[in-house]
């Protein structure tokens, strides 16, 4: 088949690995990636070389990876730098490794990859890298069909090991991310439901004033580095000072009485 026939064909799945613990993949998320001509891994961007020069798997996994090893050879994974730790939006560096992966899944399509397949944490569709990638190589290559495999996230990991139900009966459910500001966590506690705030490692001691203000901390749980080594999964309090960039706080809902209309 010629090269711009496998472009024709080429399906880039996003494929959602859960939090961290390799048992945590789907079954289908374990055929894709096995059955993939290419595996991609995000990783953190070197800061003084801005580029996405992407290279074989070395001694420093990031997360992803550390989690597909456990299903996938090494020798079939590609890293794609990504400017994960960028504050401010869509910075110039974070704009520019977006590109810079994008033409790495075109040119492995190029080579004659039909079927490729980028690891994220958690889900695919929810905060993931993934859907700035997918973005990007639509950009410049329209015809790669782009699919998802879902995958378990860091808030059900969080409340099936904590025992917390995220929802019941009529009760709603909110996910944010805590660079939203604290604003935005504050109107959400305020309401009813269970709160879930993602990314909170910079304003922790913001969001744990809030919680005392609105008396919602001595429910509260914070997991951190969940399925890997140096997992924490607790009550929030002031012992929490370097917290990682993908720490999770759950906030129950006030339940005063069990259930309600479904």
């Amino acid at each position: 088949m010629s090269a711009d026939g496998a472009r024709a064909v080429a399906t880039l799945t996003g494929v959602g690995v859960g939090p961290g613990d390799p048992e945590l993949l789907t079954v289908k998320a374990v055929r894709v990636l096995r059955e993939a001509d290419l595996v991609l891994v995000p990783v953190m961007a070197d800061r003084a070389e801005p580029t996405a020069t992407a290279g074989p798997p070395g001694a420093d996994p990031g997360r992803a990876e550390r989690t597909v090893r456990a299903h996938v050879a090494a020798d079939r994974l590609r890293r794609l730098p990504f400017a994960l730790d960028d504050r401010g939006g869509v910075t110039a560096r974070r704009a520019a490794a977006w590109d810079a992966a994008a033409r790495v899944v075109i040119e492995a399509i190029g080579a004659g990859a039909r079927s490729l397949a980028f690891a994220t944490i958690g889900d695919p569709n929810v905060y993931s890298t993934f859907g700035y990638l997918a973005q990007s190589v639509r950009a410049l290559r329209p015809a790669v069909r782009v699919a998802t495999v879902p995958g378990v996230t860091a808030m059900q990991e969080l409340a099936a090991r904590s025992g917390t139900p995220l929802c019941e009966g009529r009760e709603p459910l909110t996910l944010l991310p805590a660079t939203a500001g604290l604003a935005l966590f504050a109107d959400a506690l305020a309401g009813p439901g269970t709160v879930v705030a993602y990314k909170g490692w910079r304003r922790h001691p913001e969001l744990l004033a809030e919680l005392r203000r609105q008396g919602r901390l001595a429910d509260a749980v914070l997991g951190r580095s969940l399925g890997l080594p140096g997992e924490r999964i607790g009550p929030v309090d002031d012992s929490e000072h370097d917290l990682p960039y993908l720490s999770t706080l759950l906030v129950p809902a006030r339940r005063e009485h069990r259930g309600g209309k479904l």
